[in-house]
């Protein structure tokens, strides 16, 4: 059977299809790119926020088409949206012939077969280095999911009602499935979880990030590689962490830290707690600890009760900390979330206003660091074609992680093509806001050309890099 997937929303929902296309391919189905061509295909939806939501409700009556203009016969609704509406998806879209959620995915075979799932929706799941996985993200760099689910009590966060709470792999799994994708010829591995620092707490490991992190960096491989982890808690960055991290080369100078808001009245009723003050001596601890470290961060504008006092406090933070990169999130008042009952609620206005100011802010800031970085030379790693234009291509530097943040662009090539999933050294010619623009100027090392990864899936949604820069 031929079967095609959407993946929406995050580098984790990405994981989960990965997981699902794996064991339809050990079964011996064969994914397809072209939805008209499906006979089954699956949606795999985010809803953590209003327009994630409404892209998924889209999404799903784009492909129901296909039913009526293809070879589609079965309809699967996967994902976050279906822990929260999933009796809502069954009454109100009959082309939808079977729902799955977080914790069922090992269901995905009977449910595209017309089978019945058996999966118990209410058992955590986490898969492992034997769980079949076919890459949807170009050869050169991959995600490994390290952790599931979260215990964080975040009043606007919805995610440990769909994921459940939070449970660590095994140290060893995760060496096994990177091992095994360094030598399949990944360059760049990204490790991710709800809150990465979190790891292996569950486990009775001390410090566990920094530990998996020296094992990473000790796989021998036959090219060079880079490591970094996202989405990690800020009162989570410990001494031996940012050694770690210091310490070797592959584990690329990058970090990244959602701290949501710098007032201490907004981060209270959010139950994150801490100020700017101490955020900043904690961005002084990082940068001392790790020369030339790239931070990123996220925040939301428009939470209930935020008032103008709390975003200008919330702006001269992002003046004072100067900050590599920067997402910025409209609040989204979802019902389930605790957040939801709080008084003191933002017009849609104001907080568009406030979103469109502080992202101003950054700009000037982004614009500034990038400047900085003219004439300079930086290793990169190559992408390959930029979708930008015929005449130039695409790579990253360590301190631009993919998707979400800016990247390179190469215009001349000196006297060697390059290939995607090179690493080559780049002289900055020109800055723009977010992205730059230079000139290869080395010669390649010997490495052996990647396959290119036939891309699976039909569309994926896993950033807005408006929204985070």
């Amino acid at each position: 059977m031929k079967i095609g997937f959407v993946s929406l929303g995050c580098p984790k929902n990405l994981v989960d299809s990965e997981v699902m296309m794996g064991q339809l391919t050990a079964r011996g189905h064969e994914l397809t790119s072209s939805p008209e061509l499906a006979e089954a295909i699956v949606v795999n939806t985010c809803s953590f926020i209003d327009p994630a939501k409404q892209e998924s409700v889209d999404t799903i009556l784009e492909m129901a088409g296909y039913k009526k203009t293809g070879r589609a016969r079965r309809l699967i609704v996967a994902g976050c949206l279906v822990e929260r509406f999933r009796e809502d998806i069954r009454a109100t879209i009959p082309d939808v012939d079977a729902v799955l959620g977080t914790n069922e995915l090992d269901d995905i075979v009977a449910l595209c077969e017309g089978g019945e799932g058996h999966a118990n929706p209410l058992e955590p799941y986490l898969y492992h280095d034997l769980t079949p996985r076919v890459l949807s993200t170009p050869r050169h760099y991959a995600y490994i999911k390290i952790n599931e689910g979260c215990d964080h009590p975040c009043s606007f966060c919805v995610i440990p009602q769909f994921r459940g709470g939070f449970r660590s792999r095994r140290l060893e799994s995760v060496l096994a499935e990177a091992q095994r994708l360094f030598a399949q010829g990944v360059r760049e591995i990204n490790l991710i979880g709800q809150d990465t620092t979190a790891y292996g707490d569950d486990l009775g490991l001390n410090d566990g990030l920094a530990v998996l992190l020296e094992r990473l960096a000790q796989i021998e491989t036959p090219h060079q590689k880079w490591i970094r982890f996202l989405y990690c808690y800020p009162n989570r960055i410990t001494r031996r962490l940012l050694d770690t991290i210091a310490d070797h080369e592959s584990l690329v100078k990058y970090i990244d830290m959602p701290l949501q808001h710098a007032s201490p009245a907004v981060l209270k009723r959010m139950k994150r707690g801490s100020s700017g003050d101490i955020f900043l001596r904690t961005l002084e601890k990082i940068r001392r600890a790790i020369p030339g470290v790239a931070i990123r961060t996220s925040m939301i504008v428009g939470f209930p009760g935020e008032t103008e006092r709390d975003f200008d406090e919330l702006c001269q933070f992002v003046e004072a900390a100067q900050l590599d990169r920067l997402g910025v999130f409209s609040y989204s008042d979802e019902e389930t979330s605790a957040s939801f009952a709080l008084d003191g609620k933002v017009d849609k206005r104001t907080i568009y206003n406030r979103r469109r100011r502080l992202m101003a802010v950054q700009r000037k800031i982004s614009r500034g660091i990038n400047r900085a970085l003219v004439g300079r030379e930086v290793p990169v790693l190559v992408e390959g074609p930029s979708e930008e234009s015929d005449l130039l291509w695409q790579a990253r530097m360590a301190t631009q992680a993919p998707d979400i943040d800016g990247v390179c662009y190469i215009g001349d090539f000196g006297d060697a093509e390059p290939r995607a999933g090179q690493f080559r050294t780049m002289r900055v010619t020109r800055a723009h806001d977010y992205d730059l623009v230079g000139d290869l100027i080395d010669q390649p090392a010997a490495e052996a050309p990647l396959v290119i990864n036939p891309f699976p899936i039909i569309a994926s949604s896993a950033g807005h890099r408006h929204a985070h820069q």
